[in-house]
C-alpha cells in the first residue's frame, strides 16, 4: 500500500496508485486552512497553498505534517520490492536454454537414461553403475513410473537422480501449449505417488525444443536438460561393439551421454546395458570424469 500525503487541515491523503509522484488530493473546502494540494510520495510529502497568505499556526502544521508522514510512512507502505526479490536459485540459473553440454569444468560427461517402455535392462545397469562407482541421471515417463513403481524407487535407492521424461512421450510440437504443461506435471505427480521426488530436470520426448516450450518447462520449475550424444541400443542392426564406437566417436569435454533402458517391443537384448561396462571404462581411459548431473544444483 503507498503511503499517506498529507492534505490540507491535518488531514492524510493517499495516492492514486505507489510510487506516482503526480497523484494528488485537495484539501476539503472545509478545512480550517486554507486550501492546498498535497503531492508526492511517501517521505516527500509537500504542501502547495493556492494562496499567498497563511495564518501562522496552519503554517506551523504544514511544517510539521510532512516529518509525521515521513514516519508513518514506512510501516503502511510495507517492505521494499528488494526486500522480495533475491538471487536466483541453483535451477532458476539453467532457464531460458536447452542444455546440451554440461556448463562445467572440462573433461567430464554426464551420464543419463531415458525410460520410456518396459524395465529391461535395469536391473544390469544399476549393477554396472555400482560396481563402476559412476553416476547417473535417469529421465522417467509417467507412464513408467505408474507401471513400474518398484523399479523407479529402486534408481533411487540406488543412489541416482530421477527426472521428467513427460507423462506418455507425445511429440511435443503437436500439442497445446495446456496439453504440454499436463504432460510435464502428471509425469511430475507419477513419480512423486512412488515416494521419490524429482529433481527439477525435464528433457522433452525426442529431443524436439523451442524457445517457447522451454520457457513453457522453466514456468513449471523445470530446466531442459537434452543430450549432446544419444542412440537406442535397441536400433536396428545395432551391436554392443557398434554401442561403445558410436559413444566414443562422440566422446568430447562436457557431453551428456543419452542411453536407453528397456525395449520398444519388450523383446531382445538392452545394447545400452551390455555395452554400459565399456563405455564407463572407454571414456575414464581417455581421461574424463563421469560427474552427477545434481552438481547443476550445487549453486
Amino acid at each position: 500500500m503507498a503511503g499517506p500525503l498529507v492534505g490540507g487541515g491535518g488531514r492524510l491523503a493517499f495516492p492514486g496508485s505507489a510510487g506516482t509522484a503526480s497523484s494528488q488530493r485537495t484539501a476539503p473546502s472545509s478545512s480550517p486552512c486554507p486550501r492546498g494540494t498535497a503531492t508526492g510520495t511517501p517521505g516527500t510529502a509537500r504542501f502547495t497553498p493556492h494562496e499567498p497568505r497563511l495564518p501562522r499556526l496552519c503554517a506551523t502544521a504544514r511544517r510539521a505534517l510532512p516529518a509525521l508522514a515521513a514516519v508513518l510512512a514506512p510501516s503502511l507502505a510495507g517492505p521494499p520490492a528488494s526486500a522480495h526479490s533475491g538471487a536466483p536459485s541453483p535451477v532458476e540459473k539453467l532457464y531460458g536454454r536447452e542444455i546440451r553440454e554440461l556448463p562445467t569444468t572440462p573433461r567430464t560427461v554426464a551420464l543419463t537414461f531415458n525410460a520410456a517402455w518396459d524395465e529391461q535392462g535395469l536391473d544390469t545397469v544399476l549393477k554396472v553403475l555400482r560396481q563402476k562407482r559412476a553416476p547417473a541421471t535417469f529421465f522417467l515417463t509417467g507412464q513408467f513410473a505408474e507401471r513400474h513403481p518398484a523399479a523407479t524407487r529402486a534408481i533411487a535407492e540406488a543412489g541416482h537422480g530421477v527426472a521428467n521424461h513427460s507423462y506418455s512421450h507425445p511429440p511435443f510440437g503437436e500439442l497445446t501449449p495446456g496439453e504440454r504443461a499436463q504432460e510435464i506435471t502428471r509425469a511430475d505427480r507419477a513419480v512423486r505417488a512412488t515416494g521419490i521426488a524429482p529433481l527439477p530436470f525435464f528433457r522433452f520426448p525426442y529431443g524436439g525444443t523451442t524457445p517457447r516450450q522451454i520457457a513453457e518447462a522453466n514456468a513449471l520449475g523445470h530446466a531442459d536438460i537434452e543430450w549432446t550424444t544419444g542412440y537406442r541400443g535397441t536400433a536396428t542392426g545395432m551391436t554392443v561393439q557398434k554401442a561403445v564406437k558410436r559413444a566414443l566417436d562422440a566422446l568430447r569435454p562436457e557431453e551428456i551421454i543419452q542411453l536407453h533402458i528397456g525395449s520398444l517391443d519388450g523383446q531382445g537384448p538392452v545394447l545400452d546395458a551390455e555395452a554400459l561396462p565399456q563405455i564407463i571404462d572407454a571414456v575414464r581411459t581417455h581421461g574424463y570424469t563421469i560427474t552427477d548431473l545434481r552438481g547443476l544444483l550445487a549453486g
